[in-house]
């Protein structure tokens, strides 16, 4: 049985881009990437379409996987599992 605790450990760290601007937001996301170890996620916060069209094609030529995509109102949580 887990406690919630234990639940909380497995979360992926998240990291709220949404008050940074393209280039910026790759600039500030890659730091991010380089603390969690690999193939663990991480959820990044974004804002503008422009970060959701730049981000994720960025991160995928680094090696990293895009695991999800969601939209909540004006925010996009883009979900990434580290690559090597």
């Amino acid at each position: 049985m887990l406690l919630k605790s234990d639940k909380r450990q497995n979360a992926p760290k998240v990291v709220d881009l949404t008050r940074t601007h393209c280039p910026m937001t790759y600039v500030r996301a890659m730091p991010a990437m380089e603390k969690v170890a690999q193939e663990q996620l991480i959820e990044l916060v974004l804002m503008t379409p422009e970060q959701i069209r730049d981000i994720p094609p960025a991160l995928k030529a680094e090696g990293h996987r895009i695991e999800s995509v969601l939209r909540d109102r004006d925010r996009y949580h883009l979900l990434v599992r580290k690559g090597a």
